[in-house]
């Protein structure tokens, strides 16, 4: 599974993170972003949680404010492994910020995009295991506080 882009969004639209694993213009960037997350806002609890966009196939699970929105490139991509993928990186955030919200993303975003980045690289998810990926950060914490 080769992810393009993730995006955690508030219920307003406002961008909280951004990580692409693939080059693009910043014009190109902002574009998609509003038409996905316009298209994300607009559908309705009955509505299933993914949908395909500019080639993307876009799926993504609103959690408490937050809008978790993950967009992966073709067609034989499977949606729920994305969802679980989504999932883990809700819970390790939870994990880590106790109970996660926006401010926590907002005022740790550099946090947030370092268990991230131990999460995925180069648009492969290479670690799941809330252990494995909190670990490091742990790690700089204590460092930090030294």
């Amino acid at each position: 599974m080769v992810l393009r882009f993730v995006l955690m969004v508030n219920k307003q639209g406002q961008t909280r993170l951004a990580q692409y694993y693939e080059h693009m213009q910043m014009d190109e960037r902002c574009a998609l972003e509003a038409e996905v997350i316009r298209k994300c806002l607009s559908r309705t609890e009955t509505q299933c949680s993914f949908f395909e966009y500019r080639g993307y196939k876009v799926v993504y699970r609103r959690y408490a404010s937050l809008f978790f929105i993950v967009g992966v490139e073709g067609e034989d991509e499977n949606e729920l492994a994305v969802l679980e993928f989504i999932h883990a990186l809700v819970e390790t955030l939870d994990r880590y910020f106790e109970n996660v919200c926006e401010l926590d993303i907002m005022f740790n975003l550099e946090k947030a995009h370092f268990i991230l980045d131990e999460m995925v690289m180069n648009g492969c998810i290479i670690e799941t295991n809330k252990n494995n990926i909190l670990a490091p950060v742990h790690l700089l914490d204590k460092a930090a506080a030294a």
